[in-house]
């Protein structure tokens, strides 16, 4: 969507920001917004509560120059960022979980907006700037994943910032380059999962650039999966029935005991049966009721750990009818019986 904005200075915050090092990002991003910096082992945390808005910026830099900063962020006025490209042009690969924002290139620029769901991948020209729009009283949840295209001309040949321009430039030449993907809400997945690690110090470092390339992955697939896309019949999901499909897996992974049906669910989501498994499908790669069974064996496991009740009576709390085929289900996950693992758990690693 490409939409034109009259700026009004006097109504909008506009913060300037060089993304040369993380350090200097949040140094900027404290000095116009205020809040609390804490940092932990390369990782800066910056948390806001005051009149310019609410919730939490973290980020952290990796070997061979990826970073990222991620929003989590409701602010209460019109934001204008300014991310100044002084001594490289980064390749910037950019995810919305929650809200909407804009991108423009330069200030003069129209406006290009991405929402939840969405992916986008940006780079400039040297010395062309990109800036970033977030509008007022929206709560809005971003990743940014910063890849610089610039590294050490002895390691230029083997450096994922070459692959990563290979991959979208045909010449050594930057030019503006602007993509916004379909809705894939397997990135959300992802990206949650990066904001679920509880580990501290280099453990939680490690994990987290693990995760991030795995996320930086998926944001390319998206790309080459759109190309191959162009000109062909798809039945996607539109942005509202991808909301609805999340929130019905949300709701089946918060209480998988209760008794859901593909109509239940299709009524409750106003989808039809055909659709909400297009949709489970495509987000979960299952089908509904498997995705059932599998949060009903999850929540059995968290249940043999965790509390007093025999086996018999978890199968009844989880919604099984069938204690046999319940124990088929669970030795096919954890490599062996329900009651082999109540007593023997610290061995046993767990699978998705």
């Amino acid at each position: 969507m490409r939409i034109y904005r009259i700026l009004n200075p006097d109504k909008m915050k506009i913060v300037t920001i060089h993304t040369e090092k993380t350090q200097n990002i949040f140094e900027e991003l404290n000095r116009n917004f205020g809040g609390i910096v804490t940092y932990d082992l390369g990782e800066y945390a910056l948390e806001v509560d005051n009149n310019f808005g609410k919730g939490s910026i973290i980020g952290a830099s990796f070997n061979d120059t990826i970073s990222y900063v991620q929003f989590d962020m409701t602010f209460l006025t019109d934001v204008r960022m300014d991310i100044l490209n002084v001594k490289s042009s980064p390749v910037y690969f950019a995810y919305c979980s929650k809200g909407s924002l804009s991108h423009s290139f330069g200030f003069t620029d129209e406006e290009q907006k991405f929402k939840t769901f969405q992916t986008a991948i940006v780079t400039s020209e040297e010395n062309e700037d990109n800036i970033l729009f977030f509008e007022k009283d929206k709560k809005t949840k971003f990743t940014l994943i910063i890849v610089g295209t610039r590294v050490e001309e002895q390691n230029i040949m083997h450096s994922l910032n070459q692959k990563v321009k290979e991959t979208f430039f045909e010449s050594n030449a930057v030019k503006n380059f602007f993509y916004i993907g379909s809705y894939n809400v397997k990135i959300a997945e992802k990206i949650e999962q990066l904001n679920a690690i509880t580990q501290t110090g280099i453990v939680r470092n490690l994990l987290k650039e693990g995760i991030l390339r795995i996320i930086l992955a998926m944001e390319i697939q998206q790309h080459t999966d759109d190309l191959n896309a162009l000109g062909k019949e798809t039945n996607c999901l539109t942005l509202k029935e991808m909301e609805e499909i999340k929130e019905l897996s949300e709701a089946i992974k918060a209480n998988p005991e209760e008794a859901f049906t593909i109509k239940s669910l299709s009524k409750k989501a106003g989808l039809s049966p055909n659709k909400l498994q297009e949709g489970f499908k495509m987000i979960h790669n299952r089908t509904v009721n498997d995705y059932i069974t599998h949060m009903r064996v999850l929540k059995a496991e968290i249940l043999i750990r965790t509390s007093d009740l025999n086996i018999s009576e978890i199968v009844y709390c989880i919604g099984f009818t069938s204690r046999s085929y319940f124990s088929k289900i669970f030795k096919e996950k954890f490599n062996c019986s329900p009651k082999e693992y109540k007593f023997n758990l610290n061995p046993l690693a767990i699978t998705a």
